[in-house]
């Protein structure tokens, strides 16, 4: 068994924020069981157990939400005591935690420096576009909070990285945002384009990110990374790298630049494993790690043809000159289901941001290429 990676709900879809985009929130309310609670520590052991016994050289836990943080430090702490217990093979393990930010203080910002947790803060850009859409009960805005938790992970040193969602507001203030980050630090960045609900139309919500939006915010974005990049003071974002590194000819990290899905083990409250982020739903349920072991839900994923059913590419989006860096994308944004009830009969379909890559390609595709030239050429005269 190669190196092993889980994403684990510890609070379900329980969350102290009601983001009006959630994509999880959309999920959970097309379930029989919208949340499944806290995980039990006795859950959480038998993940972990199997986890570490299965996995071989590296195992990763990754926790995400709803909100993670609501589970408590006390759990996590548990995660790191039953890491050790378990951990019999001496595997590299890295932990790491996405949140909200929200009740982030002193003494969490302790344990992720302590315990060598990355950390990905949520924070929507500047504050009119974050308080757009992330509020917290009573319609509260969030912004200085979260900023404040990111003040407190720069002091007590922690690792982190900002994770934005590209909305309708937030792709249309891409500069001052990238100034805006830029002014406090902010090196590691990840962009994600904002999902509309599952099985619904795309592009008819308040907040839904148009095509030609979402092409002209990567345009500008990579105008501004790329002007940094000469001067050597780049951020780093991840999407523009992975595309430079498909040019060199390595697999990107991402599974949406991969164009395919890839083998994943998502981690509900219960112990229920299903294979992607996306598709929390009772139709895709693999197993769970308290009755069964990875291999009765490799077996599982492979009934149900869900990775299969990523390579189904529309056949005009092969014969694009930019396939070979798009890959068609992310699967929620070009499938549908022909059934619910069998997720197998996916259909591929065009990429509902097939414009906008299309745009992004035509305005950065020869600059993109000259800096893959560029780091192979200088990798050459070490």
């Amino acid at each position: 068994m190669p190196a092993l990676q889980l994403l684990i709900k510890p609070a379900s879809g329980l969350c102290n924020m009601q983001c009006k985009y959630c994509f999880y929130s959309d999920i959970t309310s097309k379930r029989e069981t919208a949340s499944y609670g806290i995980m039990t520590l006795e859950t959480l052991e038998e993940v972990i157990k199997k986890a570490l016994s299965y996995a071989d050289y590296t195992c990763g836990f990754a926790f995400q939400g709803g909100e993670p943080t609501l589970a408590g430090l006390d759990f996590f702490k548990s995660v790191v005591d039953l890491q050790k217990k378990y951990n019999a093979k001496n595997l590299n393990i890295q932990n790491s935690i996405q949140t909200n930010g929200y009740i982030i203080d002193e003494e969490w910002c302790r344990f992720f420096h302590d315990n060598h947790f990355l950390v990905g803060l949520s924070v929507d850009g500047i504050k009119a576009t974050h308080d757009s859409y992330r509020k917290a009960s009573g319609d509260k805005d969030t912004f200085w909070q979260i900023m404040n938790a990111a003040s407190l992970f720069k002091e007590m040193e922690v690792e982190y990285n900002i994770l934005t969602v590209v909305h309708r507001k937030t792709a249309a203030k891409v500069r001052k945002i990238y100034e805006f980050y830029k002014k406090n630090g902010f090196s590691y960045q990840q962009y994600i384009a904002c999902l509309d609900p599952v099985f619904e139309r795309q592009g008819e919500e308040e907040y839904s990110l148009t095509p030609e939006a979402y092409g002209e915010f990567l345009k500008e974005l990579f105008d501004l990374w790329y002007i940094d990049l000469q001067w050597g003071r780049q951020p780093y974002i991840r999407q523009f790298e992975n595309y430079v590194a498909i040019l060199m000819g390595y697999q990107p990290e991402s599974c949406e630049q991969r164009g395919t899905c890839g083998i994943q083990y998502v981690v509900e409250a219960d112990g229920e494993v299903y294979p992607c982020d996306f598709y929390v739903l009772d139709e895709y349920k693999l197993g769970n790690l308290k009755e069964c072991d990875f291999p009765d839900i490799d077996e599982r994923r492979k009934e149900i043809e869900f990775i299969q059913s990523s390579f189904n590419h529309d056949e005009e989006c092969r014969r694009c000159p930019y396939f070979s860096l798009c890959r068609g994308g992310c699967a929620r944004h070009r499938t549908e289901l022909s059934d619910r009830e069998d997720p197998s009969k996916m259909e591929g379909k065009r990429n509902y941001f097939c414009r906008s890559y299309r745009m992004f390609f035509e305005h950065s595709a020869d600059r993109l290429q000259d800096i893959a030239y560029k780091i192979k050429e200088k990798e050459k005269g070490r």
